[in-house]
C-alpha cells in the first residue's frame, strides 16, 4: 500500500454474522427476514419482566463450526455475559453476548500471503432495527434476538484492499460452512471498521470505529476516507478523537456519532439466567467431521493434481456449488486446465447451470483441437439450462474446427485473391494487411478456421 503523507494504516475488523438457524437465540421465535414489522416477537425477545432465555443449541453448533473452519480453539467453557446500553431497538437495556469468555479463542484467514489473526469469536444476540421516515422513526423488533457470531480481528490489516479481501474470503469460507446467507443487502452480514494511523513502526494512534457497514465497497471507501481525514488532522496539528462514526454512502465520508464506549462502560457481568456453556469433545469433532473440504484445501488440491493456478483456484472456488462442479467434470476430463479457464468465463458470483458432462465434452473437445474458443463460448452459453449434448450439437450445426492444411490454404488464397491490395500490403511487410487477410477466411468458414495454422499459412504466403 502506498503511503498517504509518510503514515500507515492500522485496521481491526469486528464482523457480525447472522446464523441461519430456523428460530432466535434465546426464543422460540421464527428467525427470518423480510416480513411484516413486529411480527416474530415474544416476550422473551422483547425483555419483558420475568421472561427466561434459553440458548438454542443450533447457534452453538454453528458457532463451534465458524470457529473450527477459521482454524480457531474451541473453548469447552465459555459464559455469556449481559452487556449494558440503552439504544431505541434494544428493549431489554441490555445484550446478552460473551464477554471475558467467548467460545473460541484465534484462528485466522491468509489473503495474499499475508496472516491476518483472529483474535475471539463470540456468541450474542441481535438488537432491533430502526427505520427513520422523514422526521419520524419507527422500530421494528423482529430482528431482536436473532443469533449472531462476532468475528473480531487482530489489527494486522494494513489497507482498504487488504480489508475487502478478507471480508470476501471470509464470507466464502462462511458459505461453505452454510452457517449464514451472508446476505450483506439484508444485514445478515455487516462490518465495524476500527482505524488509526501512525508513523511506520511507531505508537499505535488513536482509534475511530465505523459502524454497520454492508458492502465491500462501502468497506473500501470507507477506510480510504477514514485514513486520509486522520492523516490530514495530524498534519495540520490536530488531534485523533476516539470515537464512533458512520459512513455515508452518499458522500463517500464518515461522520461522528457519538464518543467511542470503553468496556467500562458496558458493564459487563456474567448473565444470571443462563448456565455456563459446555461443549464436549465429542461435540467438536462430530462438527469437525461435518466440515466440507474448505477453499484452501481446494486451490492446493487444483494446483497439485489439474496443474490449475492458484489464481484460477481461487476464484472457482468462490461458491461451493461451482468448486464441487469442477470437481465432478476433472474427474472425467482430459484437460482440466481447459475446463477451469472456460468455467471462469462465466461470473464467480453465481452458480453454473450445466452438467458436469456438458463442461467435460467442451473442454475435451477444444483440447483435441475439434473446435476453437469461439465455439466453445458458444457451446457453453447454449448449454446453460438445458440438456444439450455438447458433441451432438457441434456435429448437428456444422461447428467442428477446419484444421485441413490443404483446406485453408485454399480459402486463404481465396482471400487473396478477392483483396488484392491487403494481400500486396502483407507481401510488403504490413502486420495489420494479414489481419484482413485471416478475418475474410474466418468470415467464409464462419469462425472455424484453425487459427493456428491460418496464421502459419499466411507466412506462406509471403513467398
Amino acid at each position: 500500500m502506498t503511503l498517504y503523507k509518510g503514515y500507515e494504516a492500522v485496521i481491526g475488523l469486528e464482523i457480525h454474522v447472522e446464523l441461519k438457524t430456523k428460530s432466535k437465540m434465546f426464543c422460540a421465535c421464527e428467525n427470518g427476514f423480510g416480513t411484516e414489522p413486529n411480527i416474530n416477537c415474544c416476550p422473551v425477545c422483547m425483555g419483558m419482566p420475568g421472561a427466561l432465555p434459553t440458548l438454542n443449541a443450533r447457534a452453538v453448533d454453528y458457532a463451534v463450526m465458524a470457529g473450527l473452519a477459521l482454524g480457531g480453539e474451541i473453548n469447552r467453557l465459555s459464559e455469556m455475559a449481559r452487556k449494558n446500553y440503552f439504544y431505541p431497538d434494544l428493549p431489554k437495556g441490555y445484550q446478552i453476548t460473551q464477554g471475558k469468555y467467548p467460545i473460541v479463542a484465534g484462528g485466522h484467514l491468509v489473503i495474499e500471503g499475508k496472516r491476518i489473526g483472529i483474535t475471539r469469536i463470540h456468541m450474542e444476540e441481535d438488537a432491533g432495527k430502526l427505520i427513520h421516515r422523514g422526521d419520524l422513526t419507527l422500530v421494528d423488533f423482529n430482528r431482536c434476538g436473532v443469533p449472531l457470531i462476532e468475528i473480531v480481528t487482530e489489527p494486522d490489516i494494513e489497507s482498504a484492499a487488504q480489508a475487502k479481501a478478507f471480508l470476501k474470503k471470509l464470507r466464502t469460507v462462511l458459505l461453505y460452512t452454510g452457517i449464514s446467507d451472508c446476505k450483506m443487502n439484508e444485514g445478515s452480514l455487516r462490518c465495524d471498521v476500527n482505524l488509526s494511523v501512525r508513523r511506520p513502526g511507531g505508537a499505535l494512534g488513536v482509534r475511530t470505529e465505523m459502524k454497520n457497514i454492508n458492502s465491500f465497497s462501502f468497506v473500501e471507501k470507507a477506510i480510504e476516507y477514514e485514513y486520509r481525514r486522520q492523516v490530514n488532522l495530524l498534519e495540520n496539528g490536530m488531534t485523533v478523537v476516539q470515537q464512533t462514526r458512520r459512513f455515508d454512502e452518499a458522500s463517500g465520508k464518515t461522520y461522528p456519532m457519538r464518543d467511542k464506549e470503553n468496556a467500562a462502560d458496558y458493564r459487563y457481568f456474567p448473565e444470571p439466567d443462563l448456565p455456563p456453556v459446555y461443549v464436549s469433545e465429542e461435540r467438536i469433532e462430530s462438527i469437525k467431521g461435518s466440515l466440507p473440504i474448505l477453499p484452501d484445501e481446494r486451490i492446493l488440491m487444483y494446483e497439485e493434481k489439474y496443474g490449475v493456478p492458484a489464481k484460477d483456484g481461487e476464484r472457482l472456488t468462490a461458491l461451493l456449488e461451482n468448486a464441487e462442479l469442477f470437481e465432478a467434470a476433472a474427474k472425467n476430463c482430459r484437460y482440466p486446465q481447459i475446463l477451469a479457464k472456460q468455467m471462469l468465463t462465466f461470473s464467480t458470483d453465481a452458480a453454473i447451470d450445466l452438467t458436469p458432462a456438458q463442461l467435460c465434452g467442451i473442454a475435451d473437445l477444444t483440447g483435441d483441437g475439434r473446435i476453437n474458443s469461439s465455439t466453445a463460448k458458444t457451446l457453453l452459453n447454449l448449454c446453460q439450462s438445458s440438456d444439450i449434448d455438447p458433441e451432438e450439437y457441434a456435429k448437428a450445426h456444422d461447428l467442428f474446427q477446419i484444421s485441413d492444411r490443404e483446406l485453408l490454404w485454399q480459402m486463404l488464397k481465396k482471400a487473396a485473391e478477392a483483396d488484392t491490395k491487403s494481400a500486396a500490403d502483407y507481401r510488403n511487410g504490413k502486420a495489420a494487411a494479414g489481419k484482413a487477410l485471416v478475418g475474410r477466411v474466418m468470415a467464409e468458414s464462419r469462425g472455424r478456421a484453425d487459427a493456428k495454422i491460418l496464421q502459419e499459412l499466411l507466412q506462406e504466403l509471403k513467398k
